[in-house]
């Protein structure tokens, strides 16, 4: 796979160097325009993504998938540099979505004067857990014959729990935090209130828009509706796409309330689910001041604001 995402590259290269270089070459200020979604695990991101390769050709902008070794999250210090000169330089890629496991990465310490657009989709941190746990096991049916890491093992979440098992401990709750938090060594220690208000601090300041999975839909047409060059035809993809929008996990087994009692009583699972209910707080607020329901559909609201009292006044 990656010989032939480097032989792409190279094609592409060549195809725009045929003429010269490119690299004088100004881009239309619509077109220098890069999102990056720095997707977590189970949360519904693959559905989400499929529908940026499906606009792609439509609306003119380019996809790319980063692959890191073992999806580690973070990035080494001389991979990070790489990966922001490619992303703000890489003229042939723009307008570029850029996808995948890493966690943030801010760059402004890289002396980046225009930065990417984050976005981000996170979700119920035991709902997430439970699913990641059977895809572990069963996988989906996005690519029902791959052979996944646990396949073969039969105990179910609930049992898993029970017996104090290392895939479904408290522990394994610890991954939108980070994510969130970015780079840093505390971002990575378990249970870290800093890393928490990190987060946060991030949630608010860096991202376009956060959504989660539960409300998917209402996501991408607020997407749509800011980010029409990346996004036109979301919504409708979305509703009525046949093949890529809906990836489920096989064999799932909801977790008993006993199950969720025992997670719910640890200082993890407390401090993720802070996050998340402070996620969806915010994506209901922006969503709020961004649309209105009638008749039990929902209508993205016409511009709400002008210019008046304009001086010197022209002749």
């Amino acid at each position: 796979e990656r010989a032939i995402a480097r032989h792409e590259v190279r094609e592409i290269e060549q195809r725009h160097t045929a003429d010269g270089p490119r690299q004088d070459v100004a881009l239309d200020e619509e077109d220098d325009v890069v999102i990056i979604y720095n997707r977590v695990p189970k949360t519904a991101s693959t559905s989400f993504t499929n529908i940026a390769y499906d606009l792609c050709a439509r609306n003119k902008y380019h996809v790319l998938h980063i692959n890191t070794t073992k999806n580690n999250p973070v990035m080494s210090l001389q991979d990070q540099v790489r990966f922001v000169k490619n992303v703000t330089l890489w003229k042939e890629m723009k307008p570029g979505f850029y996808h995948g496991h890493i966690s943030y990465l801010d760059f402004a310490k890289f002396g980046v004067k225009k930065k990417p657009i984050y976005i981000n989709v996170i979700r119920d941190p035991i709902e997430r857990l439970v699913s990641y746990y059977y895809f572990l096991r069963f996988g989906d049916d996005y690519r029902p014959g791959l052979r996944r890491r646990k396949q073969g093992d039969k105990k179910t979440f609930d049992e898993c729990v029970a017996a104090g098992g290392s895939d479904c401990a408290p522990e394994k709750l610890w991954l939108q935090i980070p994510f969130f938090c970015g780079h840093s060594s505390e971002c990575w220690n378990v249970g870290s209130r800093w890393a928490l208000e990190q987060a946060k601090y991030n949630l608010i300041n860096e991202y376009f828009l956060v959504g989660v999975t539960e409300e998917l839909e209402d996501f991408i047409m607020l997407l749509e509706a800011a980010l029409p060059r990346f996004f036109r035809g979301a919504t409708e993809l979305y509703r009525t796409g046949k093949k890529s929008h809906l990836r489920k996990t096989t064999e799932k087994k909801l977790p008993t309330k006993e199950t969720i009692a025992k997670l719910q009583q640890s200082e993890i699972w407390k401090m993720e689910n802070e996050f998340y209910e402070f996620a969806l707080e915010q994506f209901q607020f922006v969503r709020a001041h961004a649309v209105r329901e009638k008749d039990g559909e929902l209508y993205i609201l016409a511009q709400n604001f002008f210019y008046e009292k304009i001086y010197p006044k022209s002749n």
